[in-house]
């Protein structure tokens, strides 16, 4: 996967640069938790348009038990996919690969993740409610994430595949 950050490429391993941001972000007090979320919309001629985010978050401990947000960074890739299945089911198939993204990059920074102790949720953009499409595929999903070992977050908390990987579509 191509990475970039602030519209432009990161020139070196994903490992190596998230190494640099934990090493700076570390140094300065902060607390850091990483999301991984994939989203997808349909792009021209039956393919689609996936986004693929690592959003590096950053907190500060003030004492007495406060913590606050100090922003954070958004990594992303994005891509096309075309699948070879065109029908209802497709929905359920796209849910999982988008699922499947997310892991596979989990999966890549995972063992930095445990050496700096952070935290690392893997969000789906799949809608709990039953009257919508996405929801086919929530038990196949979720599944998946947990039997990979990794926590998860589903609409509406699953911020970084909801909102910031689907602006990137």
């Amino acid at each position: 996967m191509k990475w970039k950050r602030n519209d432009k490429e990161i020139g070196k391993p994903i490992l190596e640069y998230l190494e640099e941001i934990f090493d700076k972000e570390l140094e300065e007090g902060k607390l850091l938790k990483v999301c991984v979320g994939t989203d997808s919309k349909k792009a021209e001629k039956g393919s689609y348009k996936f986004a693929t985010v690592i959003m590096v978050s950053t907190y500060e401990d003030l004492g007495g038990g406060v913590i606050v947000g100090r922003g954070g960074m958004i990594i992303s890739s994005v891509y096309n996919h075309t699948f070879k299945q065109r029908n209802k089911e497709l929905v359920n198939e796209r849910m999982v690969y988008e699922v499947g993204k997310s892991i596979e990059v989990s999966y890549e920074i995972a063992p930095l993740l445990d050496l700096y102790e952070i935290k690392l949720e893997v969000h789906a953009d799949i809608n709990p409610d039953p009257k919508h499409e996405s929801n086919k595929a929530l038990q196949q999903a979720v599944g998946y994430i947990l039997g990979m070992g990794y926590d998860f977050k589903v609409k509406p908390e699953a911020y970084a595949s909801s909102h910031v990987a689907d602006k990137l579509c």
